[in-house]
Protein backbone atom coordinates (compact mmCIF):
# COMPACT_ATOMS: atom_id res chain seq x y z
CA UNK A 1 0.00 0.00 0.00
CA UNK A 2 1.50 3.35 -0.97
CA UNK A 3 1.68 6.25 1.49
CA UNK A 4 -1.32 8.12 0.04
CA UNK A 5 -3.52 5.02 0.14
CA UNK A 6 -2.37 4.19 3.68
CA UNK A 7 -3.16 7.74 4.83
CA UNK A 8 -6.62 7.59 3.26
CA UNK A 9 -7.24 4.16 4.81
CA UNK A 10 -6.24 5.40 8.26
CA UNK A 11 -8.29 8.58 7.85
CA UNK A 12 -11.43 6.65 6.82
CA UNK A 13 -11.05 4.10 9.62
CA UNK A 14 -10.55 6.82 12.23
CA UNK A 15 -13.46 8.92 10.93
CA UNK A 16 -15.93 6.03 10.84
CA UNK A 17 -14.73 4.79 14.24
CA UNK A 18 -15.05 8.19 15.92
CA UNK A 19 -18.31 9.07 14.17
CA UNK A 20 -19.97 5.79 13.21
CA UNK A 21 -22.92 6.25 10.90
CA UNK A 22 -26.22 4.61 11.84
CA UNK A 23 -24.77 3.55 15.23
CA UNK A 24 -27.06 2.83 18.19
CA UNK A 25 -29.90 2.78 15.75
CA UNK A 26 -32.70 0.27 15.56
CA UNK A 27 -34.78 1.80 12.77
CA UNK A 28 -38.50 2.13 13.47
CA UNK A 29 -40.31 -0.75 11.81
CA UNK A 30 -37.18 -2.88 11.48
CA UNK A 31 -38.05 -6.54 11.30
CA UNK A 32 -34.76 -8.14 10.27
CA UNK A 33 -32.13 -8.54 12.98
CA UNK A 34 -29.00 -10.54 13.64
CA UNK A 35 -26.31 -10.74 16.30
CA UNK A 36 -22.62 -11.52 15.80
CA UNK A 37 -19.55 -12.08 17.91
CA UNK A 38 -15.83 -12.36 17.18
CA UNK A 39 -14.44 -14.49 20.03
CA UNK A 40 -10.85 -13.70 19.10
CA UNK A 41 -11.10 -10.02 20.02
CA UNK A 42 -14.57 -9.78 21.63
CA UNK A 43 -16.12 -7.55 18.95
CA UNK A 44 -19.89 -7.88 19.12
CA UNK A 45 -22.58 -6.28 16.96
CA UNK A 46 -26.28 -6.40 16.21
CA UNK A 47 -27.59 -5.29 12.82
CA UNK A 48 -31.16 -4.12 12.30
CA UNK A 49 -32.82 -3.76 8.89
CA UNK A 50 -36.08 -2.32 7.67
CA UNK A 51 -36.77 -3.95 4.33
CA UNK A 52 -39.77 -2.92 2.26
CA UNK A 53 -40.61 -4.26 -1.19
CA UNK A 54 -37.25 -6.02 -1.38
CA UNK A 55 -35.24 -2.84 -0.66
CA UNK A 56 -33.17 -2.00 2.45
CA UNK A 57 -34.97 1.19 3.44
CA UNK A 58 -33.07 1.68 6.69
CA UNK A 59 -30.27 0.02 8.62
CA UNK A 60 -28.60 0.47 11.96
CA UNK A 61 -26.12 -1.28 14.19
CA UNK A 62 -25.16 -1.40 17.83
CA UNK A 63 -22.51 -3.08 19.90
CA UNK A 64 -18.84 -2.67 20.60
CA UNK A 65 -15.70 -3.41 18.69
CA UNK A 66 -12.28 -2.25 17.69
CA UNK A 67 -11.75 0.67 15.32
CA UNK A 68 -11.64 -1.54 12.24
CA UNK A 69 -14.81 -3.48 13.04
CA UNK A 70 -16.74 -0.32 13.99
CA UNK A 71 -15.57 1.53 10.89
CA UNK A 72 -16.42 -1.41 8.65
CA UNK A 73 -19.92 -1.63 10.18
CA UNK A 74 -20.42 2.09 9.72
CA UNK A 75 -19.29 2.01 6.09
CA UNK A 76 -21.47 -1.05 5.51
CA UNK A 77 -24.63 0.71 6.71
CA UNK A 78 -24.01 3.62 4.36
CA UNK A 79 -23.36 1.27 1.45
CA UNK A 80 -26.46 -0.92 1.76
CA UNK A 81 -29.14 1.67 2.47
CA UNK A 82 -31.37 1.89 -0.60
CA UNK A 83 -30.03 -1.30 -2.18
CA UNK A 84 -32.20 -4.28 -3.01
CA UNK A 85 -31.79 -7.41 -0.93
CA UNK A 86 -30.06 -9.09 -3.89
CA UNK A 87 -27.67 -6.13 -4.36
CA UNK A 88 -26.93 -6.23 -0.63
CA UNK A 89 -26.11 -9.94 -0.80
CA UNK A 90 -23.86 -9.32 -3.80
CA UNK A 91 -22.10 -6.54 -1.90
CA UNK A 92 -21.57 -8.86 1.07
CA UNK A 93 -19.97 -11.46 -1.21
CA UNK A 94 -17.80 -8.84 -2.95
CA UNK A 95 -16.52 -7.40 0.33
CA UNK A 96 -15.97 -10.87 1.79
CA UNK A 97 -14.02 -11.90 -1.32
CA UNK A 98 -12.01 -8.67 -1.17
CA UNK A 99 -11.00 -9.18 2.45
CA UNK A 100 -10.82 -12.94 2.85
CA UNK A 101 -9.47 -14.04 -0.50
CA UNK A 102 -7.77 -10.88 -1.70
CA UNK A 103 -10.23 -10.52 -4.54
CA UNK A 104 -10.51 -7.40 -6.68
CA UNK A 105 -11.99 -4.15 -5.37
CA UNK A 106 -14.09 -3.52 -8.45
CA UNK A 107 -17.48 -1.84 -8.15
CA UNK A 108 -17.06 -1.25 -4.41
CA UNK A 109 -16.72 2.53 -4.44
CA UNK A 110 -15.66 3.88 -1.05
CA UNK A 111 -15.62 0.34 0.36
CA UNK A 112 -12.53 -0.41 -1.72
CA UNK A 113 -10.51 1.40 0.96
CA UNK A 114 -11.04 -1.74 3.07
CA UNK A 115 -8.31 -3.37 0.99
CA UNK A 116 -6.00 -1.77 3.55
CA UNK A 117 -7.15 -4.36 6.08
CA UNK A 118 -5.37 -7.03 4.04
CA UNK A 119 -2.10 -5.52 5.28
CA UNK A 120 -3.11 -6.79 8.74
CA UNK A 121 -4.32 -10.41 8.27
CA UNK A 122 -5.28 -10.80 11.93
CA UNK A 123 -7.77 -7.92 11.50
CA UNK A 124 -9.70 -9.39 8.56
CA UNK A 125 -12.21 -11.01 10.93
CA UNK A 126 -12.70 -7.63 12.58
CA UNK A 127 -13.57 -6.06 9.24
CA UNK A 128 -15.86 -8.90 8.12
CA UNK A 129 -17.87 -9.38 11.32
CA UNK A 130 -20.54 -6.75 10.63
CA UNK A 131 -20.86 -8.01 7.06
CA UNK A 132 -21.52 -11.55 8.29
CA UNK A 133 -24.10 -10.18 10.71
CA UNK A 134 -25.72 -8.23 7.86
CA UNK A 135 -25.91 -11.39 5.76
CA UNK A 136 -27.51 -13.24 8.69
CA UNK A 137 -29.97 -10.36 9.21
CA UNK A 138 -31.09 -10.67 5.58
CA UNK A 139 -32.11 -14.21 6.51
CA UNK A 140 -33.41 -13.06 9.92
CA UNK A 141 -31.29 -15.75 11.56
CA UNK A 142 -31.59 -16.13 15.32
CA UNK A 143 -28.25 -17.84 15.98
CA UNK A 144 -25.19 -15.83 16.98
CA UNK A 145 -22.97 -15.34 13.95
CA UNK A 146 -19.29 -16.00 14.54
CA UNK A 147 -16.22 -15.16 12.50
CA UNK A 148 -14.62 -18.45 13.47
CA UNK A 149 -16.01 -20.37 10.50
CA UNK A 150 -13.63 -18.45 8.22
CA UNK A 151 -10.24 -19.98 7.50
CA UNK A 152 -7.46 -18.63 9.67
CA UNK A 153 -4.95 -16.35 7.95
CA UNK A 154 -1.70 -17.95 6.80
CA UNK A 155 0.95 -17.95 9.49
CA UNK A 156 4.53 -18.89 8.54
CA UNK A 157 5.98 -21.82 10.51
CA UNK A 158 7.20 -20.77 13.91
CA UNK A 159 4.97 -17.68 14.04
CA UNK A 160 1.69 -17.84 15.92
CA UNK A 161 -0.98 -15.18 16.10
Amino acid sequence: MNLDTRSLYEEMILDHNRNPRNFLKNPPGSTYHAHGFNPVCNDEFQVHLRIENGVVQDVGFEGAGCAISTASASMMTEAVKGKTVEQTRQLFHAVHELLSNEGPAKNLGKLSILTGVREYPMRVKCATLAWHVLNAALENRQDIVSTEHEPAPYCPPGEHP
